[in-house]
């Protein structure tokens, strides 16, 4: 049966006034907040598309870093409520990247709406849902690309073993949490845990163990802030929905994971030479100069950038559009010299 979509003047706001206080609470884990069609139609609608901005942002990510996930594969989005994070990555790297899209959900109800989005939006592709335990109608051979997005608060126990048996099968994991500190650093100890049978793509440009584990570090996390559409605090729909959820559209902070097999690809792309560096949250400004959060290969530090020394990337940072990656030339903790990486 074929349902009316959801508008900005049908929207359901008794179901996001529900949704926002249940996101609030901290419902138990295993919980399913999904009632009825209109709550996942109203959600993908307003919520999910923060997430997505978020996705877009980590796509963006990776294609400056040249990266891509092997070509046909299965992509299997684990935990997909609306399906949001797998539709960015189909639009990010293009639906014919794929032999198939496989959709999980505790909720079956998520599943059929996210199944019936993604028919609708790429109707050459297959689109199957509910397995956990094999991917349906791809041979053996087929990489499986593994969307993970917004769970780790939300695991129960029987929740963590079939994450942990989907990692298993993984042979790329492309991972979005909330940038909150607890979310950050359940990534960072996912990260560790399986370093040892992936390689490390993004954000870390290097292989070795997380420089924020340090003790001098315990305070921070990682975590990076997307940007939404342009023009979007013009429209009217989304400045009522801002004040009427509580959600700065402006603010949309996020920490991720990309991770590759190794010896999946002889090569994997994305992979970057010693003295890159990822810049961390937010760079602060003061008059004539920033301070920088930058995690590298020797560690996580504070550096500090003078306007005078490199005008252009100072700029981009006052901007707010500025390269999340950089090689530094650094004299103590000052940055003299910015390498961008190539086109």
């Amino acid at each position: 049966m074929k349902r009316e979509a959801i508008t900005w003047e049908t929207l359901d706001w008794e179901a996001l006034d529900r949704l926002r206080q249940a996101f609030l609470s901290g419902q138990p884990p295993g919980g399913n907040y999904w009632t009825a069609w209109n709550d996942l139609a109203s959600y993908d609608l307003t919520f999910a598309q923060r997430i997505g901005w978020k996705w877009d942002a980590v796509i963006a990510e990776l294609k400056l870093r040249h990266w891509s996930p092997p070509p046909s594969g299965v992509l299997l989005d684990w935990g997909c409520g609306s399906g949001i994070a797998s539709r960015c990555v189909l639009d990010g790297f293009g639906s014919g990247s794929f032999a198939g899209l496989d959709l999980f959900d505790r909720s079956p109800m998520a599943m059929e709406f996210a199944r019936a989005k993604a028919t609708e939006k790429y109707p050459s592709l297959p689109v199957t849902s509910g397995a956990t335990d094999a991917v349906p109608d791809a041979p053996a051979s087929s990489p499986l690309t593994l969307v993970i997005s917004h769970v780790l608060n939300e695991l129960d126990e029987a929740g963590g073993q079939s994450l942990r048996a989907v990692l298993d099968r993984a042979d790329v994991v492309l991972w979005v949490e909330p940038g909150t500190y607890a979310d950050s650093r359940s990534l960072i100890a996912m990260r560790e845990a399986l370093r040892d049978r992936f390689m490390l793509i993004a954000p870390c440009t290097h292989q070795k163990a997380c420089g924020l584990l340090t003790p001098d570090n315990e305070r921070h996390w990682c975590h990076h802030f997307a940007s939404p559409p342009v023009n979007l605090m013009a429209d009217a729909h989304w400045m009522q929905f801002s004040r009427r959820a509580g959600v700065d559209l402006r603010s949309i902070p996020y920490s991720f994971l990309v991770l590759e097999r190794r010896g999946l690809r002889e090569t994997p792309p994305g992979l970057l030479d010693p003295g890159w560096s990822r810049t961390l949250g937010r760079t602060r400004l003061y008059k004539g100069y920033a301070k920088v959060q930058s995690c590298q290969e020797s560690g996580v530090c504070d550096l500090q950038l003078q306007k005078r020394d490199c005008p252009a990337v100072f700029k981009a940072f006052a901007r707010g559009d500025a390269d999340p990656v950089y090689r530094w030339t650094t004299e103590g903790v000052w940055i003299r010299d910015a390498e961008k990486l190539p086109g």
